[in-house]
C-alpha cells in the first residue's frame, strides 16, 4: 500500500517541479536590484561634490572654483545638495520607476554641473569632467540609445555654458576644445560601458535561472528526505535547521518540526554534541557521545558530515542511529572477545601482580625500613590491589551467564534489594530509601544482572554521591515514563555531581574521575541493561546531584516477540 500510496505523490510532486519555470527576461523599464544600487551611489556623488565644491571655495587662495560668480556657485551648490538629499527616500522607496529617476537626475546633474562650471569660470575650471560620471552610470540603468542621448544632451549643455562664458569674457575661446574633448569622452564612456551593462544583465539572468534551479532541487531534496528511512536532518552554520524528515522529527521532538527552527529547541543536547564535533571532530568518541530519544525509551547515536568542501563549519548533515538494536546485536560479539582478553590478562598478569604484591607485604613487615621506605612499599601494595580488582572485575563481566530475563514485579524486588543493601553496607534505613509513583510496576530483566547492576550504583552513590561530611540521604524512584509508559528506576542522590566533560565519558571502560575507582562500574552497569534491553543514562540534577535513569524495555512488548 506504501508503494501504491507514494506514486501518486511522486507525479505530483514532478507535476510541482514541471511547473517551476524560469521567469522572463525582465525589460529594461523594469526595476532590478543592480540599476538601484547604481542610482543610489550616483546620489552618494551628488552630496559629495557640493560639500567638496565649497570646501575648496573656502580653503584654496587664489580661488579655483566659484570665482566667476560667487552668488550663482552658491545658490548652485546649495540647491544640488538639496536635491541629493530629497532623492535619498525616493531612492530607497524605488519610486517613481527607475527610468524616471534616472531621466529627472540626469537632467538635473547636466544643469548644476552646468552652472558650476560657468560660475568658476568656464572649462578651465576642470568641473564640466564632472559630468562623465554621472553620464556613464546611466548607461548601467537604461539602454544605449538612451544614454547616447543623455551623453549628447550633456555634451551640448558643455559647448553652451562655453558659449556663455566666451561672451561674458571670463574665459578663452580656446576652452571651446576643452568642452569638445569631454563631450568625447561621454561619448567614448558610454560606449564603453553598454558591453559591460549587457554582461551584467546576462550575469543577472543566469542569476535568476539558477535560482529557479536551486528552488526545484530543495523541492525535490525535501521530498527524498522526508521519504527516507532513515532518520536525518541539516544544520547550518547558524545551528538552524534546514532540513528535517518526520522520522528524525519524531525521534527528537515527538511532533513535526518546520524548517527554520533553531536546534536548540529541539534537541539541547544534540546542539551540544554538533557543538562538540565541530571543536573536537578529530577525538571524536562515539562510544559515549549520545542522546535520548524524545521519549526516553532509546539511545540515539548520532553521526555528523560536513557539507562543505574540505570539512569545518558550514551547514553539517546529522544522521540519527538508534544503537538499541545495533547494541544487541554485537553484544555476543563483544562478549567473546572481552573473554579472550580476560582470559590472557588473567594468565599474564594476575599472578606477577599476585606476587609482587605479596613481596610489598611481607618487605613492609621489616623493622628495618624507613619511613620513605615504607611509603613506598604502601604504593606498591594499593596499586597491585587496583590492578587485581580490574582484572576481577573484567572476568566478572566476560564469565557472566547468557541473559535469562524473567518477569518481575519492581517495586517488590528493590525491597527485598534495599534490605540486603542496608545490611551488608550498614546504612540506616532514612540514608537509603525508595519512593514510587506506580504501585505494580512489572519488568521483563535477568534478577542476577540488574542485582549486580544496582550494587553497583548504589555503591557509586553512596561513594561519590554525598558531599564531604555530609549525611544526606540516597533515593531510588520508580515510575513510568511519561511519553512511553515505558517503566523506569532512578537513583538520586545530592552530591558534587559529575561536569560536562567527565559526563561524557563516564560509561567509558577504565574512565574514573576520582581516586581509587576502576573505571569498570558503571561500564559494567550499562553493558548489563544493554544485554536486557534497558537503557541506563546520566543527567544532573536539579538543585545539585546527580541521576542515574534505568529504562526497562516494555515487557508486553517483548513479550510477543
Amino acid at each position: 500500500m506504501k508503494a501504491a500510496e507514494s506514486a501518486p505523490e511522486s507525479s505530483s510532486s514532478t507535476e510541482r517541479h514541471a511547473a517551476v519555470e524560469p521567469p522572463p527576461a525582465l525589460p529594461w523599464g523594469s526595476s532590478t536590484e543592480l540599476a538601484w544600487r547604481v542610482l543610489a551611489l550616483v546620489n552618494l556623488f551628488r552630496l559629495l561634490i557640493p560639500l567638496l565644491l565649497m570646501v575648496l571655495y573656502w580653503t584654496l587662495e587664489p580661488r579655483l572654483v566659484g570665482q566667476a560668480n560667487s552668488q550663482m556657485f552658491f545658490v548652485t551648490s546649495i540647491a544640488y545638495f538639496l536635491f541629493a538629499a530629497l532623492s535619498i527616500p525616493s531612492v530607497k522607496r524605488r519610486w517613481p520607476d527607475r527610468l524616471v529617476q534616472t531621466a529627472f537626475n540626469v537632467g538635473i546633474d547636466v544643469l548644476a554641473i552646468s552652472l558650476l562650471t560657468y560660475s568658476s569660470g568656464g572649462m578651465n575650471s576642470g568641473l564640466g569632467a564632472l559630468l562623465v560620471l554621472p553620464i556613464g552610470a546611466a548607461s548601467f540603468v537604461v539602454g544605449q540609445r538612451l544614454a547616447l542621448m543623455f551623453a549628447a544632451v550633456a555634451a551640448l549643455a558643455l559647448l553652451l555654458q562655453q558659449a556663455f562664458t566666451t561672451l561674458a569674457a571670463t574665459s578663452d575661446p580656446g576652452d571651446f576644445a576643452s568642452a569638445g574633448i569631454v563631450g568625447a569622452l561621454m561619448f567614448i564612456v558610454t560606449l564603453g560601458v553598454a558591453p559591460l551593462a549587457r554582461n551584467l544583465r546576462e550575469s543577472e539572468e543566469r542569476v535568476r535561472q539558477r535560482e529557479v534551479d536551486v528552488a526545484n532541487l530543495a523541492e525535490l531534496n525535501q521530498f527524498i528526505v522526508q521519504h527516507l528511512r532513515e532518520s536525518i536532518l541539516v544544520v547550518d552554520d547558524h545551528d538552524t535547521i534546514r532540513l528535517i524528515n518526520e522520522s528524525a522529527a519524531s525521534m527528537l521532538y515527538g511532533n513535526p518540526v518546520p524548517a527554520g527552527v533553531p536546534l536548540s529547541e529541539v534537541s539541547p543536547r544534540l546542539l551540544y554534541l554538533l557543538d562538540t564535533w565541530r571543536r573536537h571532530s578529530y577525538d571524536w568518541q562515539l562510544s559515549s557521545l549520545s542522546l535520548m530519544t524524545f521519549d526516553g525509551s532509546s539511545l540515539v547515536q548520532p553521526h555528523f558530515v560536513s557539507l562543505r568542501s574540505g570539512g569545518g563549519g558550514g551547514p553539517t548533515l546529522i544522521f540519527l542511529e538508534d544503537t538499541t538494536l545495533i547494541a544487541e546485536r554485537v553484544q555476543q560479539s563483544k562478549l567473546a572477545a572481552l573473554g579472550r582478553l580476560s582470559a590472557s590478562i588473567a594468565h599474564e598478569i594476575r599472578n606477577p601482580v599476585g606476587a609482587m604484591s605479596h613481596a610489598a607485604q611481607l618487605l613492609a613487615e621489616a623493622p628495618q625500613l624507613t619511613p620513605q621506605e615504607r611509603r613506598l612499599t604502601d604504593i606498591i601494595t594499593k596499586n597491585g590491589e587496583r590492578v587485581s580488582s580490574i582484572i576481577n572485575n573484567v572476568l566478572q563481566l566476560s564469565r557472566r551467564d547468557s541473559t535469562r530475563q524473567e518477569r518481575i514485579e519492581l517495586n517488590g524486588w528493590l525491597e527485598d534489594f534495599v534490605g540486603e543493601f542496608r545490611q551488608t553496607a550498614q546504612v540506616d534505613a532514612s540514608k537509603l530509601y525508595i519512593t514510587t509513583s506506580a504501585p505494580e510496576l512489572e519488568v521483563r530483566v535477568d534478577p542476577s544482572h540488574l542485582h549486580q547492576l544496582m550494587w553497583n550504583l548504589c555503591e557509586n552513590a553512596l561513594k561519590y554521591g554525598r558531599k564531604f561530611d555530609s549525611n544526606d540521604a540516597i533515593e531510588i524512584r520508580t515510575g513510568r515514563i511519561a511519553t512511553s509508559e515505558r517503566p523506569m528506576l532512578e537513583i538520586l542522590d545530592r552530591g558534587p555531581g559529575i561536569s560536562q566533560p567527565d559526563a561524557e565519558r563516564i560509561f567509558e571502560p577504565f574512565f574514573t574521575a576520582g581516586k581509587g575507582g576502576t573505571g569498570l562500574g558503571l561500564f559494567i552497569a550499562r553493558e548489563l541493561a544493554q544485554c536486557n534491553r534497558a537503557v541506563l543514562i546520566y543527567e544532573p540534577r536539579q538543585g545539585g546531584g546527580s541521576i542515574f535513569r534505568l529504562v526497562f524495555a516494555d515487557p508486553q512488548r517483548w513479550e510477543t516477540q
